[in-house]
């Protein structure tokens, strides 16, 4: 029998991935917008690629404020940039 694969939309791109190749970004109780690497932590999630551009479309288009249900601030959003290169520079 086959396993399913979980399935995520990304709110930059708006395509339809594997949950394990995108990134998880949450709003957490203290209403801290954080990335999540590890998928497992609480908060209202949204799913992105690792890929600066689609971090771009999602900010630009105002999906990852409309995903997570809050305004997001621009340092918040100069922090995901800066985590996302990290992540994709491996």
């Amino acid at each position: 029998m086959n396993k399913k694969i979980p399935m995520r939309q990304c709110v930059g791109c708006r395509e339809m991935k594997q949950k394990k190749d995108m990134l998880r970004i949450i709003k957490n109780a203290e209403n801290e917008i954080l990335l999540d690497t590890t998928g497992k932590k609480n908060g209202r999630g949204a799913y992105i690629c690792p890929d600066g551009e689609c971090l771009a479309q999602a900010i630009k288009t105002k999906g990852l404020e409309r995903s997570l249900k809050t305004a997001i601030p621009g340092e918040v959003i100069d922090t995901l940039t800066k985590e996302m290169e990290r992540i994709a520079k491996g």
